[in-house]
């Protein structure tokens, strides 16, 4: 295998790579043959958003090409992030929304042939060494058992559900916290 080496993308970057990610994406997260073209689509759609909101903070891995990828920010302090959360939020958690002190993990990917190596590990462990958020959180479907999986290993647990607005899946939110 191929020696993997990290680099961290500032905002320019990360929109300059737009599409390299989007290939990765569709690559990582491969659906219905026939349909490379929509999740791309999808993909970019929801990347340009999220590229520009403040405090993105973006890893790549890679040698020759991209092997992964992680990106994320702090949500809005209005907790919009958390609508559709059953049961609400703890107090904890509303203060430190308001507060601005929580880091969201949108989008974690590695390619298949890099799975099993760290590679994912490795990637959200650097994005996650500088922020100086409390509180990290990722949203995960519940029928991703690798991610799952993969989270669990890393000391996160889960927090609860949401059911986002739109009729978009169910999804569980998952914690880890960064500082005491």
């Amino acid at each position: 295998m191929a020696e993997v080496f990290l680099r961290r993308l500032t905002r320019w970057q990360a929109d300059q790579q737009r599409e390299a990610v989007a290939d990765l994406y569709a690559a990582a997260y491969r659906g219905a043959p026939g349909r490379e073209f929509e999740i791309r689509r999808v993909f970019l759609d929801r990347f340009e958003e999220h590229v520009q909101r403040p405090g993105f903070d973006m890893v790549i891995a890679g040698g020759a090409g991209l092997a992964g990828c992680v990106y994320g920010f702090p949500p809005d302090r209005d907790g919009e992030f958390w609508q559709g959360f059953r049961g609400g939020i703890t107090p904890e958690v509303e203060e430190l929304t308001a507060l601005g002190r929580i880091f969201a993990v949108a989008e974690l990917m590695v390619l298949p042939a890099f799975r099993r190596d760290h590679v994912a590990t490795r990637l959200q462990t650097l994005l996650l060494a500088r922020s100086t958020a409390q509180l990290a959180t990722v949203l995960i479907e519940p029928s991703n058992t690798p991610a799952r999986t993969a989270y669990r290993s890393w000391g996160w647990t889960k927090l609860g559900e949401l059911s986002p607005r739109g009729g978009r899946p169910e999804l569980e939110a998952w914690s880890r916290e960064l500082r005491p």
